[in-house]
């Protein structure tokens, strides 16, 4: 009886203040709006960005020739130090934190074309390991290279997907054949699409690869242009660069320490970085919307302090009939908690619309589509729930701590 008396008390209150109120629960969806949307848009953009950076490939270190810095064991510095086929193999043998690995030759010397078209591709040749250390992988109906491809020395060619359309259109194009150079090669398979926003040498969408073994033969390369491996544990990857290092000073005779000798480009490190840039990023993104949000809060508690000082006569009275302050803290901590909670069920249904509507927003390579993940309903939640405590609390608390003698004065 008394919790319906309340309530109708509460939707009276209401009804007397439409516009104050309508204000107040607006001010609430447009910061829970806020908030959610723009941790949504925030982790869309991180999750394609990381997609973008695996296109290259995962736990990826990449080691080049370089040129030496120190003088070491009789020799000079600032000699050129190069990279062999053999290095490969040993570190496969002597560094067990890398799980795969393929040395790499390349060359843009050599147009590769198929009747009329033609293109100054990057050219490379490499193992079958290749694959999977890159995140290559073939369409339907084709394959990459295999063992017995670089057995046999196949003249075999695997194309990235531009290359293959600016070849062949949309023509079928395994099975077919292309020139490098002058020598004709059989299409064995076509880039399955990926995103890629890094390279060390050309997106892989406009390369073609051929066999290490095949291209060593046909070209004769003394040197690798790079060698890339794959490390099992991305956090042990600064231990395992210098492992390999170590193993290359020793047959290229450099200081082990002299990391201009043996330059390597480690991805992990790189997404490492890439995690610290995007929580700063999403943090700032919460701060703004938390505010935003805040604002809304601050409307909540102001109109409840407008309602606690025009019911003052009615918590006199309530309070002389037996009412505890308890009872009086719980009546308007929950009316003040009713508005928030409308106002954050607006404000999720517009949401919920908005990122709906940003699945169809263009440049999804680029800048992703909005994501309300657990991570943000969970942040959201948490932050309409602070500001649904502060905002309920005070006025209440004013509402409990009133003497009953003086509210009936009022």
């Amino acid at each position: 009886m008394i919790r319906g008396e309340l309530l109708r008390s509460f939707m009276q209150d209401l009804r007397n203040q439409r516009l104050r109120t309508t204000l107040t629960v607006l001010g609430i969806a447009w910061g829970t709006v806020s908030v959610a949307v723009l941790l949504a848009f925030g982790a869309g953009l991180q999750r394609q960005n990381l997609i973008n950076a695996r296109g290259i490939g995962d736990g990826l270190v990449i080691l080049w020739g370089g040129k030496t810095t120190k003088p070491w064991d009789g020799f000079p510095e600032g000699r050129n130090t190069h990279l062999r086929e053999e290095y490969a193999d040993i570190i496969a043998r002597e560094v067990p934190g890398v799980v795969a690995i393929s040395p790499e030759y390349s060359s843009r010397s050599r147009p590769t074309r198929h009747g009329t078209a033609a293109s100054n591709a990057a050219v490379g040749g490499v193992l079958p390991s290749f694959s999977e250390i890159r995140n290559i992988f073939p369409d339907s109906g084709g394959r990459f290279l295999d063992e017995r491809d670089m057995a046999d020395r196949r003249r075999v060619a695997f194309l990235g997907d531009d290359l293959k359309k600016l070849l062949f259109g949309d023509a079928e194009a395994v099975g077919r054949q292309v020139f490098i150079g002058a020598v004709p090669f059989t299409v064995i398979g076509v880039m399955h699409h990926k995103v890629q926003n890094s390279s060390y040498n050309a997106r892989d969408k406009d390369r073609v690869f051929i066999p290490a073994s095949t291209y060593h033969a046909l070209y004769g390369d003394r040197y690798l242009s790079n060698i890339v491996f794959k490390v099992a544990d991305p956090a042990t990857s600064a231990e395992v660069v210098k492992q390999v290092r170590a193993v290359v000073a020793r047959h290229e005779k450099f200081d082990p320490v002299d990391q201009d000798a043996a330059p390597m480009w480690d991805t992990n490190e790189m997404l490492k970085m890439f995690w610290v840039i995007f929580g700063g990023i999403n943090f700032f993104l919460g701060l703004v919307g938390g505010f935003t949000l805040l604002v809304g809060g601050i409307g909540v508690a102001n109109i409840m302090f407008i309602v606690v000082r025009e019911r003052t006569a009615e918590i006199g009275i309530r309070r002389s009939l037996g009412a505890r302050r308890r009872d009086i803290l719980a009546q308007f901590f929950s009316e003040s908690l009713f508005i928030v909670a409308l106002g954050a069920s607006i404000g999720m249904a517009l949401t919920l619309l908005l990122v709906r509507l940003g699945a169809f927003i263009p440049m999804k390579e680029e800048v992703g589509v909005p994501i309300l993940s657990p991570t943000v309903l969970g942040a959201t939640l948490a932050l309409l729930a602070g500001v649904a405590f502060i905002a309920a609390l005070f006025p209440a608390r004013k509402a409990a701590s009133l003497d009953p003698v003086e509210c009936l004065r009022y």
